[in-house]
């Protein structure tokens, strides 16, 4: 196969053996239809020289062009090439999509209709959605630590060697204009859950409480415990300053209570407001304490000029917006005339756990979860309003927990007042505070009160009292198994020696009710059934358990 010659600059290579000016008969018309191609078949050429003839050879006749140039007959092929350069472009496919349209069905139409109405729903739902979890992840930004790949997890939340994940709340009124001591944290509150066994247990600590600070603060080296927080640094705008904060006003409260707290929660007064209006509003029983008919404080009203009550209820259940829930949780009755919160902050700390309480069933609830305006609201508020040291991670274990938790497994301690009271007022330093009821800066009483009432152990959290009799006759045996059962848990009140008579080996008597656990307990531990008859002496009313040994047990 002989290689292919290519033109060079437009110009097209001679046949071999042809001589340079060689015409040949054959390509005579082609050449005139690409000279008239070349000059648009249009411009007349030059004309040649008298003198000048060309001869093509075709056979053996000569051909002739005259001197005259180009006659009419080649002016006329000219003309026909220019026809022949340009064929007529078929209209043939434009035919066929016609036709493919026309034999479309008559309902095509709607189905397009139909089709672009589900593309747009789907378009709809899909900005919704993103827009919902960007504010999601906006507002989780804001109030929990960590990236928001965290929040595709679930990861169990910290636990102290109880079982139990405690948070410290913190609730300050700077957004309040013109509140005095705004940064003071004058409610203060620790949320206890137990995960495993879904249970809440939830206490305020009093504002008033006098300690010691551990460093130098307005009021000096000691004051009221609402002032740490505001003592520990003077940053607030930086998050580094408030997470430093939220730690160590954590690490400062356990410390005194004899608690591993593992979280800070910082709020302020929009948190309450915004929430239980994003919520629609939330059912508080309201009741007056000390016997009083109801609750009247009206510190609030000078907000409308005295012409109305912000705060006044009778007893019973009352549906609160957010600025009434705001106002009843920060009344203390400390404007005359007033009634119904004679004990003053415990009172209002009291109403703000059932605030709390009454927004946790309304925020769970199934209204409240499919409303996008409700949910979004409460994101917001959320967002604008609380700081945590929470990680996104446990964003979901959290959400989980407040679902499964019921209110009824919502548990109080109650720190003053009653036979439990750990606390008492009293004047100290010049000023009226809160003081543990064991002696001042004594807290020993208040951290064994809670360990009882935290515990997982229900030998623990009952706290019974056992005497330990000795009918053996041999020294020193019931003092060996009271130690024995103090260090297995038990609270040994007193041991001594049992009426003379013969005992089995081991008799446990049980006095009043309850006390179930603290019972199977002792079967377990002494191998007998607790006797439900009267002990052998009498014993006083705060005696649970009378355990009589009848021989020595060291040897088993």
């Amino acid at each position: 196969m002989k290689p292919q010659r290519h033109s060079i600059d437009g110009f097209v290579p001679r046949r071999a053996g042809s001589t340079l000016g060689e015409q040949h008969p054959s390509q005579a018309g082609d050449l005139r239809r690409r000279h008239a191609q070349q000059v648009g078949g249009l411009q007349r050429p030059a004309a040649q020289s008298s003198a000048s003839t060309a001869t093509v050879q075709q056979g053996s006749a000569p051909l002739r062009y005259s001197d005259r140039g180009l006659a009419r007959r080649d002016i006329d092929e000219s003309l026909s090439s220019i026809g022949d350069a340009a064929p007529e472009v078929p209209k043939k496919r434009k035919w066929l999509f016609r036709k493919k349209a026309a034999a479309l069905p008559a309902r095509t139409g709607k189905r397009r209709w139909v089709k672009w109405a589900i593309i747009a729903a789907v378009i709809l739902l899909g900005l919704l959605g993103g827009w919902l979890a960007y504010k999601t992840i906006n507002a989780s930004g804001n109030i929990f630590k960590g990236n928001i790949l965290g929040l595709i997890q679930s990861q169990p939340l910290k636990q102290d060697q109880n079982g139990r994940s405690n948070i410290l709340v913190l609730g300050t009124s700077e957004d309040d204009p013109g509140h005095g001591g705004a940064f003071l944290t004058d409610s203060m509150m620790i949320v206890s859950i137990d995960q495993k066994n879904k249970t809440t247990t939830m206490f305020s600590i009093p504002r008033d409480l006098y300690v010691k600070y551990g460093m130098a603060c307005n009021s000096g080296y000691a004051g009221k415990i609402n002032e740490y927080f505001n003592c520990v640094n003077e940053d607030y705008t930086s998050a580094e300053a408030e997470q430093e904060r939220i730690t160590k006003t954590r690490e400062f409260i356990g410390d005194i209570f004899g608690m591993d707290i593992q979280y800070g929660v910082h709020v302020n007064n929009t948190v309450i407001k915004d929430a239980v209006d994003a919520v629609g509003g939330v059912d508080v029983d309201v009741q007056g304490s000390n016997g009083d008919p109801g609750v009247l404080d009206r510190n609030f009203d000078w907000r409308c000029n005295y012409k109305c009550n912000l705060v006044k209820y009778d007893n019973g259940v009352h549906h609160l917006d957010g600025e009434h829930a705001l106002f009843l949780a920060m009344a203390r009755g400390s404007t005359e005339p007033t009634y119904g919160l004679g004990n003053s902050n415990f009172d209002r700390e009291k109403n703000q756990q059932k605030i709390i309480i009454a927004l946790k069933e309304k925020a769970v609830s199934t209204g409240t979860l499919t409303d996008l305006g409700k949910v979004t609201g409460l994101i917001d508020s959320l967002g604008n309003n609380l700081r945590t040291n929470f990680e996104t991670s446990e964003i979901r274990t959290l959400m989980t927990l407040g679902s499964e938790i019921s209110s009824s497994n919502i548990n109080s301690i109650n720190l003053y007042g009653g036979e439990d009271a750990v606390f008492v007022s009293g004047p100290y330093g010049g000023a009226s505070v809160v003081m543990p009821a064991a002696g001042i800066f004594n807290y020993s009483e208040i951290r064994t009160h809670l360990k009882q009432k935290l515990s997982t152990d229900p030998v623990t959290r009952e706290g019974a009292k056992i005497i330990v009799l000795n009918g053996s006759g041999v020294a020193g045996v019931a003092q060996t198994e009271a130690d024995k059962l103090t260090e297995s848990g038990f609270i040994v009140s007193d041991v001594g020696n049992a009426p003379d008579g013969t005992y089995a080996s081991v008799e446990i008597y049980k006095v009043g009710e309850g006390m179930s656990g603290t019972k199977a307990r002792l079967e377990s531990n002494f191998n007998v059934k607790v006797k439900t008859t009267a002990p052998p002496l009498t014993v006083s009313q705060d005696t649970n358990f009378v355990i009589v040994i009848g021989e020595d047990r060291s040897s088993n």
